[in-house]
């Protein structure tokens, strides 16, 4: 990654630069994916969220919603992570994942989950979570779902659906 880049938190006016990126990465249909009916009526943005800049271009975002597991709050889901097809392979998506996992932990949120490709994820500490021990409110290729601990052993306690986490 380019030492010229600069990671911060999203910001509303960065919205319309992410919804961009997401359709040109991903195409309507992700709209249609589980992970987005869990953020159904959520803030478009948390505090954990971030955006990678280069040269005043957004080449990175990715998205992080606090959620409940089994009605217990303190997890995050994380995504959708999309890097600008120009940059990819290029370390923006791992900087934004690194930096996201940190904040949680030092936020104190428990466990950060996603659905994703484990080959990619496992160098953040992602690990498959045992099948049916957390569900989401859609089909999910149990395979895909994936959690790293950001306080230890909240993945052997956290058990049930995903659900958004209320806010205040």
């Amino acid at each position: 990654m380019s030492p010229t880049a600069i990671v911060r938190p999203a910001a509303p006016a960065d919205l319309p630069a992410i919804v961009a990126l997401h359709d040109r990465t991903f195409g309507p249909g992700c709209y249609a994916r589980t992970a987005y009916r869990i953020r159904e009526g959520m803030p478009p943005l948390s505090p954990f969220c971030l955006v990678s800049y280069l040269n005043g271009e957004l080449v990175a975002a990715v998205r992080f919603t606090p959620v409940t597991i089994g009605g217990r709050p303190g997890a995050l889901l994380l995504g959708p992570l999309a890097v600008s097809a120009p940059y990819a392979g290029q370390g923006y998506g791992k900087a934004l994942v690194a930096h996201g996992v940190e904040a949680a932990r030092a936020a104190g949120r428990t466990l950060v989950l996603l659905v994703g490709n484990e080959s990619y994820y496992a160098r953040f500490g992602f690990i498959r979570v045992p099948r049916g021990q957390i569900t989401l409110p859609g089909p999910v290729d149990p395979d895909r779902l994936l959690a790293v601990e950001t306080t230890p052993g909240a993945l052997a306690t956290a058990r049930g659906l995903v659900a958004g986490e209320p806010s205040g």
